[in-house]
């Protein structure tokens, strides 16, 4: 029987975030900003305004790579 410290511990519970902002999208995407706003403004990206801030929907940028690989193009 193995003792308490020998178990194997559990993996820290992970979240993906609801939204990021537009540097942290960049970032993640590895697109540049002036692309990020192009892909926005023709629907490719969804956003959500909250006041001045605008916030990407992390479901979005995970679409937009999936479209991308299945050959679907940015």
């Amino acid at each position: 029987m193995s003792s308490p410290s020998q178990q194997a511990k559990p993996e820290p519970y992970r979240t993906e975030p609801l939204t990021v902002r537009i540097p942290e999208a960049c970032r993640l995407t590895g697109i540049g900003r002036s692309k990020l706003y192009e892909l926005i403004a023709d629907g490719s990206i969804e956003i959500v305004k909250v006041g001045a801030m605008t916030l990407v929907p992390f479901e979005s940028l995970k679409r937009l790579i999936a479209a991308g690989r299945e050959g679907r193009g940015l």
